[in-house]
């Protein structure tokens, strides 16, 4: 395969796509274009700010295909003139529709952080944190029209780490996603490798994540509340209520000692930490923000609110 001559068009939005991206420009590879979601405003500012990927594209010097939906027949044109071979996509964050589907020979391949056919959908890191798995992985498969649905031609496994928060996670699965890639991709081309169909009674689904999925049950355990913790900061974010306002918690840890005397949810001075009482353990709170207010560790907020200790959280 001559890399030059073999036209790539890349589909990425989020920082989990960059490195498949750069690692492929990097090596020789004749990325044509790069398909990204259009900017969006963000933060509490609402800057409009391009994509992770966009921004990566333009810093290469790789021309970008403004495609503000792949459901019209204009932007359907444009990338039907550019002829590509194949396509790759990572954390691009819309389903490609079939008449994509069936213009490069070489079809589209899909960088998905799981083991696939578990934790198919938008949110498989996240998913992999909550449960407490000890194990995750990338999957690199073939695209149908169907979610994350497609042959596999090649899983990577990785040890997940105790203690390890989303953004963390995200990288390593993305490097590693980007690593193997590089691996298969000349082997996919010359027909070397061996596609594997999903078992797909064993599939499970991840969703869209939201606000409402942030909010704590002190009634889990702190091992659990830990989890929620790690998966969904800084997004959507976790949080409980103190006297009627949200309480954002965005860091934590775990601590059990003794049998639990209060309630779920008491909040309690335990062993020069801020804790809060659970079904199971102690979460430790570490960095928390007060609805209207900055970011504090949980002792440094004590100092402005004395009547935290044993009050309840909601």
């Amino acid at each position: 395969m001559e890399k030059s001559n073999f036209k790539i068009i890349f589909f990425g939005t989020s920082s989990f796509a960059v490195p498949a991206f750069k690692y492929l420009v990097q090596n020789g590879y004749n990325v044509v274009a790069v398909v990204t979601q259009p900017e969006k405003p963000t933060g509490r500012q609402r800057i409009t700010m391009p994509s992770p990927v966009k921004k990566a594209a333009v810093e290469l010097n790789i021309p970008i295909l403004e495609l503000h939906s792949l459901k019209d027949e204009e932007s359907f044109k444009k990338f039907k003139h550019l002829n590509p071979d194949i396509c790759i996509v990572a954390a691009y964050g819309k389903l490609i529709p079939s008449q994509y589907l069936e213009i490069p020979r070489y079809r589209f391949l899909n960088i998905h952080p799981s083991l696939l056919p578990k934790y198919r959908g938008p949110s498989p890191v996240q998913a992999a944190i909550i449960n407490g798995d000890e194990e995750t992985g990338v999957s690199i498969m073939l695209i149908d029209e169907q979610m994350d649905h497609g042959s596999i031609l090649k899983n990577g496994k990785w040890k997940m780490e105790n203690g390890k928060y989303y953004k963390e996670l995200e990288k390593e699965l993305a490097e590693l996603g980007g690593n193997l890639l590089l691996q298969i991709l000349p082997k996919y081309i010359s027909g070397d490798i061996k596609l594997q169909e999903q078992d797909h009674g064993q599939a499970t689904f991840t969703k869209m994540l939201s606000h409402h999925d942030g909010k704590i049950d002190w009634g889990n355990s702190a091992e659990r509340i830990y989890n929620q913790v790690r998966a969904l900061n800084p997004e959507p974010g976790t949080w409980t209520t103190w006297k009627g306002k949200v309480l954002n918690i965005k860091e934590a840890g775990i601590i059990c000692q003794g049998s639990i005397s209060k309630a779920p949810g008491t909040v309690v001075s335990l062993g020069g930490n801020i804790a809060v009482a659970t079904k199971k353990c102690y979460l430790i709170l570490k960095q928390i923000q007060l609805e209207g207010g900055k970011k504090n560790d949980a002792k440094s907020f004590i100092n402005g609110h004395s009547d935290f200790i044993n009050s309840k959280l909601d």
